[in-house]
C-alpha cells in the first residue's frame, strides 16, 4: 500500500482543536515551544480568534503538527504528502523540508501578511458547468479560479464586484461566499506574495525525506529551492487540488490519511478518485484507532 498524508487548510479549524492531545507524549513541550514563537497559546484562543487569519493559520499548522508528531511516535510514515493552501506548510514539515519552529515562524509571517490584505473576497461554487465557469472567469476582469477542489467544487477569488457578477451569472447548484480577509490565490495578493518571497530567501530548506505534491504544479517536488519558489507563487496561484489527487492516484497512491481537524479533503478525494482508501486523523480517539488497527 502506498500512503499519502494530506493536510487541510483554512476553513477546517475548530475551536478547541488539539485540547484532547494535551496529555499525549511531547504535546505540552510542543505547545510551550509554539507559545514562545507566537506569543499566544492555541488552548487559549476564543471562538472568534480562531476564525481570524492571523490566528487561524498558525493554529492549524500547530494542530496538524501535533498529530504528525504522534503518528511518527507510533512508527507511521507516509510515502508522499500534500496540503491544501495553508496545509502545504504542514505537509512540508511532514516531508522534512524544515523543522517545526521554522515552519511555524514562516506560517506566522504568512498569516500576518494575508490578514492585512483586506481587499476582495472568495466564493465556493458547487454543481456547475466547468466550461461556463472558465469562460466567465476569462471574460470578467478581476476574478479567477482560486481552488480547483474536485470535479464539482471550485472556489473563485477576486474583487467583490467581479465575484458577485460571476456567481450571479453562473448556473450552479450552490454558491457560498467565504468569510476570508482577502482574495487569496489571486493577483490581488501580489504585494503579499512579493514580501513573502523576500522572507523565504532568508530561510534554509532541507532536502526532504519524501516528495510533496505542489499546489502550484500538482507535481511531486523534492528540490528545496524549487519548493521555496513555488511557495512564493502559491499565494497568487490557484490550488490545483483536483489534479494533485488524480496525479497521486495515477502514480500509485492507494490510501490517503487526512491529518488534522475536519474531513474536507477526504471528501474531495472521494469525489475525485473514489477507489483510493481514505482515513481521517483529527482526534485523540482517531490516533488510538489507527494505533490498534
Amino acid at each position: 500500500m502506498t500512503v499519502a498524508w494530506i493536510y487541510p487548510g483554512q476553513g477546517s479549524q475548530t475551536h478547541g482543536m488539539g485540547q484532547d492531545l494535551v496529555e499525549l507524549p511531547g504535546v505540552r513541550e510542543r505547545l510551550d515551544n509554539a507559545h514562545e514563537i507566537l506569543g499566544w497559546s492555541l488552548l487559549d484562543l476564543t471562538a472568534e480568534q480562531i476564525c481570524r487569519t492571523l490566528y487561524t493559520q498558525p493554529a492549524l499548522f500547530l494542530a496538524s503538527a501535533l498529530f504528525t508528531d504522534q503518528l511518527w511516535r507510533m512508527g507511521f510514515h507516509p510515502d508522499c504528502v500534500a496540503g491544501h493552501s495553508l496545509g502545504e506548510y504542514s505537509a512540508l514539515y511532514a516531508a522534512g523540508f524544515f523543522d517545526f519552529a521554522t515552519g511555524l515562524k514562516l506560517v506566522k509571517q504568512r498569516a500576518a501578511l494575508m490578514d492585512k490584505v483586506g481587499q476582495g473576497t472568495m466564493a465556493a461554487v458547487m454543481g456547475f458547468d466547468r466550461n461556463q465557469l472558465e469562460k466567465l472567469c476569462s471574460s470578467t476582469p478581476g476574478v479567477t479560479i482560486a481552488n480547483d477542489n474536485s470535479p464539482d467544487q471550485v472556489v473563485i477569488s477576486g474583487t467583490v464586484e467581479a465575484v458577485k457578477q460571476v456567481t450571479e451569472e453562473l448556473k450552479a447548484r450552490r454558491t457560498v461566499l467565504l468569510q476570508v480577509s482577502g482574495a487569496f490565490h489571486s493577483p490581488l495578493m501580489a504585494e503579499a506574495a512579493h514580501t513573502f518571497r523576500e522572507i523565504l530567501e532568508d530561510v534554509e530548506f532541507q532536502v526532504p525525506r519524501i516528495p510533496i505534491y505542489s499546489n502550484v504544479t500538482a507535481a511531486p517536488v523534492r528540490d528545496p529551492e524549487e519548493m521555496k519558489a513555488l511557495l512564493a507563487q502559491q499565494i497568487t496561484s490557484p490550488v490545483r487540488w483536483r489534479h494533485i489527487v488524480i496525479n497521486m492516484a495515477d502514480q500509485g497512491v492507494t490510501s490517503v490519511w487526512e491529518i488534522g481537524p475536519g474531513a474536507v479533503l477526504t471528501g474531495l478525494v472521494k469525489r475525485t478518485v473514489s477507489a483510493v482508501q481514505r482515513l481521517n486523523i483529527g482526534s485523540a480517539d482517531a490516533l488510538l484507532r489507527v494505533q490498534y488497527a
